[in-house]
Formats: structure tokens, sequence, C-alpha cells
């Protein structure tokens, strides 16, 4: 899933299951496609949609599952065999990640049949090479191999015009070269990051490249930024999750006690 119903050309359905999404509410936005679930096109949609809200609450986990098990079942083409696969690879890397179960090897082998599956040319091979590299970095611990995946990912989705998914490879190299010390260029991934997110009007996005930004800030600027992060995190219900443990280190007004981008888990916003 990348920036669908970001653009005024999209269809009135498209535009409300991004407004919806973009606000944390997948499980309605889940049910606008319901009716249309025996295309594979919705049926991978819907389903995308299930998988990104485990990834951001932890929760969900059975009916993104059911949403999966439709979508491969009504895949008919290789193309749509391997999103769906490309899904359950994000789906067993959320639980991996979130520590609800070590599905490891199932992320790799979901996504490596993912990539056996979907031609070098198709549309879904940036986020399929996304996906590939939140594995190498967060699970096969290599970063080398993580920042490769990245770049393929960011020069497709650049070449394809789709916006969000810039915003998420952005974000993932800054943290890598954050990573390594490498101060201006990580500022400038997460801003990037951020802008794109604020432009697209992705709010449960945004609190985490606030908070991303916020460490390669000095302060004053670092306490602002993890100070916006944490209202938007509030105002969304604590979404996603994971960015509690990170925002909580931080009383407004004061400095952030934590020590490295490595504190909290980041799963993939």
């Amino acid at each position: 899933m990348s920036g669908s119903g970001t653009t005024a050309g999209d269809d009135p359905l498209q535009t409300a299951v991004w407004r919806l999404r973009s606000r944390g509410c997948w499980t309605d936005a889940a049910a606008l496609i319901a009716p249309h679930a025996a295309d594979p096109a919705a049926a991978l949609e819907r389903a995308g949609l299930l998988v990104e809200r485990c990834l951001f609450t932890a929760e969900g986990w059975a009916d993104a599952e059911d949403a999966l098990r439709t979508a491969e079942a009504v895949a008919r083409n290789d193309e749509e065999r391997g999103g769906a696969a490309c899904e359950r690879g994000r789906l067993a890397y959320a639980a991996t990640r979130l520590g609800v179960r070590d599905r490891a090897d199932e992320a790799r082998s979901a996504l490596g049949r993912a990539a056996a599956l979907l031609a070098p040319a198709s549309p879904g091979r940036p986020l399929l090479d996304f996906r590939r590299g939140l594995v190498a970095e967060h699970i096969a611990d290599s970063p080398q191999a993580a920042l490769a995946a990245y770049r393929r990912a960011h020069e497709g989705a650049a070449a394809q015009g789709d916006t969000l998914l810039l915003s998420f490879t952005w974000l993932h190299q800054a943290g890598l070269a954050l990573r390594d010390g490498e101060l201006a260029e990580a500022r400038h991934g997460f801003s990037e990051s951020l802008r794109i997110r604020e432009e697209l009007g992705y709010l449960i996005g945004t609190a985490p490249a606030l908070a991303a930004l916020a460490d390669c800030e000095p302060e004053p600027e670092a306490g602002r930024l993890r100070a916006e992060a944490g209202r938007l995190f509030r105002l969304l219900g604590g979404v996603p999750v994971w960015l509690a443990g990170q925002l909580a280190t931080t009383v407004p007004g004061q400095a952030s006690s934590r020590t490295g981008p490595s504190a909290q888990p980041k799963p993939a916003a």
C-alpha cells in the first residue's frame, strides 16, 4: 500500500479510504472495501490496511490473517500472488519486531516468494524492496543490505511517483545515516520524510517523523519537535504504540533522556 487517495484524480472510495487510513481508522477503511473483496486488488488493499493496523497498534492479528487468506485465495496471477506474499511478509515482520511471536523465517520466506513472483518492472517492486530492507536491518542486522534495498525502493518510488513510499525510504535511510553518525544526512532525510507526510496529511506517520528529526537537532528545537510528536501521539489515541517508550522519556520543557536512535524500536513508520 502506498499513497492511494491522496491525489485529486482518485475516486471517492479511495479518497475516503485514504482519509480514514491516514488518521489510524484502519478497521473503518477496510470496511469500506469489504463489499468488493472478491476483486483481487480490493482484497489485497483490505489486507494491507489490516496488516498496517497490526504494525501501528499491535492488535487485530486474527483479522489481518483472515484478510490475507482471502487475498491469497482470490489472486489470479503472479502479480496478485506476489502482492499477497509481500503483505504476508510484512505481517510476519510486524509480529517479530513487536515481540508478539517470532516469525522471522516466515517473513523472509514470504518476501522471497514475492520477489520470485513479481516481475522486475512490477509496480509492487519498490514496496517489496523497502520491506526486504526492513527485514535486513531489524531482523538480519545487516545495515549494508538494508541500505541497498532502501535505495532501490527509493529510486522505484520516485520513478512511480509514489510520494508516501518516498517518505518511508527517506526516513529509514536517514535512520541508518544517524546510526553511522552522519548527522547532516540524517537531518535531511528526516526533514524530507516529515515534509512529505505533512503535505499528504499522513497524520499517523507524522509523530514518528517528528521524533526522528528531534534526534538530529540541538535543544531547544529537539524538545519542541518531541513535544509536537507527543501531542499528535495523544491526539491519535497512542498510535503508533511503539513510540510510547520514546516519548515517555521527554518531559515538556526538558531535554529527552534518550541516548541514541536504537533506544526504542521503530518498525516501519
